[in-house]
């Protein structure tokens, strides 16, 4: 159960309405349904419900890095997951492991993944930002191989889309662990 109180839009006031419409309106409700069953939002946007001010704006940076990303989707979800998985934060893998298998990601890589071990990638791209985004997550730093392989392969506007990525989606990790943001109903834990 999560440690935050659900709100509906009944519970905000008008600021808090028009980031909620802004984030039900917006492209993330294509690919995953945003409203629970009791009316309030799902994963970690109604966490961020709680600071309207500051859910608008990591709303609309969250859809630049997932929706405006000149990384391949693939790679993208690849360095999503590898977050996910570190922080094993529950929703985040639930969603994204998805989001990564529709973008052709194989399912062993993902398993590897989720387990803590060394992926057997077919895409170099892939196998890149997974070395990259585990680098970050262990030491704050790309590590001097990881990082040449990635500045050869990746253009610069696509290093920064990679790096902040990988931020926004700690930050999206440690909001769902925090508040211990539930699983849809039905969903069993990836990492308990």
């Amino acid at each position: 159960m999560t440690k935050l109180s659900r709100l509906t839009p009944s519970d905000l006031d008008e600021e808090g309405n028009a980031v909620w419409n802004e984030i039900t309106n917006g492209p993330r409700s294509a690919s995953l349904s945003l409203v629970g069953d009791d009316g309030a939002l799902v994963g970690p946007f109604n966490a961020m419900l709680h600071r309207p001010s500051l859910a608008r704006g990591f709303a609309q940076v969250g859809e630049e890095i997932r929706f405006a990303n000149s990384l391949p989707t693939n790679v993208l979800e690849v360095a999503i997951c590898t977050v996910g998985a570190h922080w094993k934060a529950e929703f985040e893998w639930w969603a994204h492991s998805r989001f990564a298998l529709e973008a052709g990601v194989d399912s062993a890589a993902l398993d590897a993944i989720r387990l803590g071990r060394e992926p057997a990638f077919t895409d170099d791209a892939e196998r890149i930002a997974h070395a990259y985004a585990r680098s970050l997550l262990q030491t704050g730093r790309p590590d001097p191989d990881t990082d040449a392989e990635a500045q050869a392969i990746f253009s610069e506007p696509q290093l920064v889309d990679l790096a902040s990525a990988i931020g926004y989606y700690c930050y999206i990790s440690f909001s769902l662990n925090a508040f211990e943001i539930p699983l849809p109903e039905g969903v069993d834990p990836a990492f308990s």
